[in-house]
């Protein structure tokens, strides 16, 4: 997988953009901060990703803020800002991405469907496609890397959409999106308004087709494999497939299918699959929403054969039910693991094996909260360093906690006790409870004085065995935010009070910055 000229439209090769920070992000629950958007574009940038697509600066200021920060340190991708059709918009996300030069990529969109843009725009057709022109040149009037989006692609009338194409391409538009906005078409048909495309609009050849499918029937990954079967030569997509509603095209499973494939897609991609389960793992860990263990390519069973005909299988030839292996994406075979007896030289090699890349500060707080794991446990896996570097990478915290003391019992009312430190200052009360989990956050909301509602609460083992990391993770929402927060430790209150303590501090930050608006 050679990286080659990025600014060259290569014969049979295929454009990953990359939306995790745009797209991904607008999904509840998947927001993230600026210095979160920026640790991620970063690992993306490892990942060899052709464009990221790093937010839609006209939102809100912490938007604008992040893409131009994203423009001014990333190198190597393209870093694209998405924008509706107007002036204002496109000279917004000018300004941020104008740091990027030549790879500043303006997005700018607006719907041609008649369901968008009756009820929606409340346009007509010629007025859509008028405003579509004009965009396109006031965005071509800064940068020639200018991308337009027809919004409901799928379900738009293809004569009016290959009259929209056609005129974008000759506005000044390099890339045409072609996107299956709310996941309603299937494959076979999406090949078909490709194939139409390609045929119907005479300067097709202009620019590069480009597909964003959403995964509402579960056929994202299907239809971008038919789009570019068609013609298409760039997959918008996501980590972990996170996105609007049911989400977005998977990066990782469309790549794996090509490189898997590549006798009947015969498709080649600059993007190292080796970092990719390093890129799931990190935003999982930013976001506090874990894959499902069945998620393909990167789910904790994606390479686990627990079956005993598989196991036999699996021991006189892995490919019997391997079609990919783990090393491909990143994914070590080696079972040697991470003890109380390792010095900080293997601590920081094996960070640096698992993507983190830790200042010194925060890496001598890593390596303290690793000895003193150790301590308690027989082994330490790759899964509680993620762990611990998670907690260690989080921004400033409003409030922190102490320590925790919880009597309970068979025949006892569960009783909490927790102390904690609210912008520099110690506190403490106690709360009895149904359970000492349960006492536990009543004593915590009590402190912080906190109206945020929870929403879920999900516990879960980060490893084996009785001596395993305990990982809880708690959705909590007030007003209009919604904020995820997660905890790990060998004691379970403990986890859960870290996690709604992490949920509380993330709700707090939201609520300080300007709300979307879009």
């Amino acid at each position: 997988m050679t990286k080659g000229n990025r600014s060259e439209i290569q014969r049979e090769a295929v454009t990953i953009f990359d939306t995790t920070l745009r797209d991904g992000e607008q999904s509840p629950g998947n927001s993230m901060n600026i210095e979160e958007k920026l640790r991620l574009a970063k690992q993306l940038q490892k990942l060899n990703v052709d464009v990221i697509e790093a937010g839609f600066p006209i939102a809100s200021e912490g938007d604008f803020e992040a893409v131009k920060l994203i423009a001014q340190t990333i190198r190597g991708p393209q870093i694209a800002g998405l924008c509706r059709s107007n002036e204002k918009d496109i000279d917004r996300a000018w300004e941020a991405l104008k740091f990027a030069g030549e790879r500043g990529r303006i997005h700018t969109f607006i719907a041609t469907s008649d369901i968008h843009m009756k009820h929606k725009l409340q346009m007509e057709p010629s007025k859509v496609l008028a405003s579509s022109v004009k965009a396109v040149k006031r965005a071509a009037s800064y940068t020639p890397n200018v991308e337009f989006s027809c919004e409901d692609a799928a379900r738009t009338r293809l004569p009016f959409l290959a009259e929209v194409v056609e005129a974008v391409i000759d506005a000044g538009a390099r890339t045409v999106n072609i996107p299956d906005t709310v996941g309603y078409t299937i494959p076979f048909e999406y090949f078909d308004i490709i194939k139409y495309l390609k045929k119907n609009v005479p300067n097709i050849e202009k620019a590069v087709i480009s597909v964003h499918c959403h995964n509402d029937l579960g056929l994202s990954v299907a239809n971008s494999i038919a789009a570019v079967q068609a013609g298409a030569r760039q997959v918008e997509c996501t980590i972990n497939g996170i996105g609007e509603r049911a989400g977005n095209c998977s990066l990782e499973e469309f790549i794996m299918a090509l490189r898997t494939r590549h006798d009947i897609l015969p498709f080649s991609i600059n993007v190292d699959t080796t970092q990719i389960i390093h890129t799931s793992r990190l935003l999982s860990s930013i976001t506090g929403i874990m894959v499902q263990p069945n998620k393909a390519v990167v789910g904790a069973n994606a390479f686990a054969h627990e079956a005993g005909i598989h196991q036999h299988g699996m021991l006189m030839e892995k490919t019997t039910y391997e079609i990919m292996t783990p090393e491909s994406i990143g994914l070590s075979s080696s079972s040697l693991v991470l003890g109380k007896h390792s010095g900080r030289h293997a601590f920081k090699q094996r960070l640096a094996e698992l993507g983190h890349d830790l200042d010194e500060e925060k890496l001598n707080k890593a390596f303290e909260r690793f000895k003193a794991l150790a301590d308690l446990k027989k082994e330490v896996f790759d899964e509680d360093i993620d762990a611990i570097v998670t907690e260690e990478a989080r921004e400033e915290e409003k409030y922190r906690l102490d320590h925790i003391t919880v009597t309970c019992g068979s025949f006892a009312v569960a009783t909490a006790t927790v102390q904690l430190e609210i912008d520099g200052v110690t506190t403490r009360t106690a709360e009895l409870g149904d359970g000492p989990v349960d006492a536990t956050l009543k004593a915590i909301k009590k402190l912080t004085k906190s109206k945020a509602k929870l929403m879920q609460y999900n516990v879960g083992a980060i490893t084996s065995g009785t001596d395993a990391q305990g990982e809880v993770t708690v959705r909590v929402s007030e007003g209009n935010h919604i904020a995820v927060g997660k905890g790990a430790s060998t004691d379970i209150i403990e986890a859960s009070a870290k996690a709604y303590i992490h949920a509380l501090n993330r709700l707090s930050c939201k609520q300080k910055r300007m709300p979307q608006g879009i």
